[in-house]
């Protein structure tokens, strides 16, 4: 590598997502990491990721829907609050208009504790599961489109604004990651194309 000049790739920021509020009602495992759904809006699992520009971090919400791996909502923000996550879900229910029994999984992190968003599943009569504390296998499938999302897409670019980052990453999941990019898991079919064959 060095006799062509080659070096590795390495991420060095490191952002905390997961702030938990120690006096916040927490719900039990449900999902326990059974990541498979067989029909869609069955599961949902739902996270937060940053990803840098000159401008500052840029925060990423996103609901994924555990049947075809489909990315159902999304939001993004400067700040990171209650509120991207809420327009995340509220973008997922109006996509998808979900039946009574959606089993929605995330993290502990206050976001998604909070009195406000734990009232906005109730409202839609959407079950609730977390994982355990500090473990991130527990929404491994989530973790891992945001690995897959971040070497495709954001980790070798150098975005100048917000704006710059927004357009990439609408663009990488609406066009190609819901409608394109094939998944081994399922039977190398996109996320949209496994729908229209399985449901």
């Amino acid at each position: 590598m060095q006799q062509v000049r080659l070096s590795a790739h390495c991420r060095i920021h490191r952002v905390v997502t997961t702030k938990a509020n120690p006096k916040a009602k927490v719900a039990e495992n449900v999902l326990d990491r059974q990541f498979e759904a067989e029909h869609p809006n069955q599961k949902w699992v739902a996270d937060v990721t940053y990803v840098a520009t000159a401008s500052g971090w840029l925060y990423l919400a996103v609901i994924l829907d555990l049947f075809s791996r489909r990315i159902v909502g999304w939001a993004m923000a400067a700040t990171f609050d209650a509120e991207l996550v809420e327009q995340a879900l509220s973008m997922a229910l109006t996509r998808r208009k979900p039946g009574a029994g959606l089993l929605h999984h995330s993290d502990r992190g206050c976001q998604y504790t909070s009195e406000a968003y734990q009232s906005f599943l109730k409202q839609h009569d959407i079950q609730v599961s977390m994982s355990r504390k500090g473990n991130c296998w527990d929404n491994a499938v989530m973790e891992r489109f945001f690995g897959t999302l971040k070497r495709e897409c954001t980790s070798r670019e150098h975005f100048k604004t917000h704006e710059e980052a927004r357009t990439a990453i609408f663009e990488y999941i609406e066009a190609f990651y819901n409608r394109v990019r094939k998944h081994s898991t399922l039977g190398y079919l996109s996320p949209v194309h496994f729908e229209l064959v399985k449901s």
